[in-house]
């Protein structure tokens, strides 16, 4: 069983490094897992902005898989919570605390 340690505040920084918004930045900061589905959906959003010589697909492509990349940062913290999206999609009971617990817990 995998579980999620959260980070304090006195022993890792608070926010990760993002990496830049291009796609071979975004590929490269992913992880193997994810480079497959990247690729993929890569392909075809540029196949269809070639079609309609319209960009928002490749743009709203490229915001959300920035967003993974960064999360993935911290592989071993993103391949946590993948598992626990995972444990809710299968309707598993998902320990959870109120945000007002996480703020007192971290201080904030």
């Amino acid at each position: 069983m995998m579980t999620a340690e959260p980070h304090s505040p006195t022993n890792a920084p608070p926010f990760l490094p993002a990496p830049d918004k291009t796609p071979r930045a975004i590929r490269a900061a992913l992880l193997p897992e994810e480079v497959g589905d990247f690729d993929r959906e890569f392909r075809a959003v540029m196949a269809e902005a070639t079609e309609t010589l319209d960009l928002t697909a490749v743009t709203s492509f490229l915001e959300r898989w920035w967003r993974v990349a960064w999360s993935s940062t911290d592989a071993s913290g993103h391949r946590a919570m993948l598992e626990r999206a995972a444990e809710l999609t299968r309707g598993e009971d998902v320990p959870t605390r109120s945000w007002a617990e996480v703020r007192e817990r971290l201080g904030l």
